[in-house]
């Protein structure tokens, strides 16, 4: 088993109208620095956005979504900056529609069965009776 490593990761957020507080949980990015890893997971639930924001330009929003993984993957003039740079840059908060959680941290051996739990926890919805 791999030795145990810290990381911090940030939850990706939606945010259609910034006034009314309002989100919707669309990814999770995750670094560790230690073990050099950055990435990000997506799971937009467009119909949950489209009720929370009927206006809203779902193929913008995609776009823009998809460039975190591809920063994260070291591209483009942000993800060259190096991983711990992209991170910083990724969750500073932005006063714009995507925004991310505050930054929390962690210890495991699997990071990447980490970013799978975190993603489960924190954007797929589950089904409560």
């Amino acid at each position: 088993m791999p030795d145990a490593c810290a990381y911090d990761y940030a939850v990706i957020r939606i945010v259609p109208d910034a006034t009314r507080e309002e989100f919707i949980n669309v990814g999770v990015i995750l670094f560790c620095r230690t073990q050099r890893y950055l990435a990000a997971r997506i799971e937009m639930d467009e119909a949950r956005l489209r009720e929370l924001a009927p206006a809203i330009d779902v193929d913008m929003v995609h776009r823009q979504l998809a460039l975190i993984p591809a920063i994260c993957a070291g591209e483009g003039t942000i993800g060259q900056m190096g991983q711990a740079e992209a991170f910083h840059w990724l969750v500073a908060p932005h006063s714009t529609v995507i925004q991310c959680s505050p930054v929390h941290s962690g210890v495991t051996n699997d990071l990447d069965a980490t970013l799978e739990r975190l993603v489960k926890m924190q954007v797929r919805r589950t089904a409560t009776t």
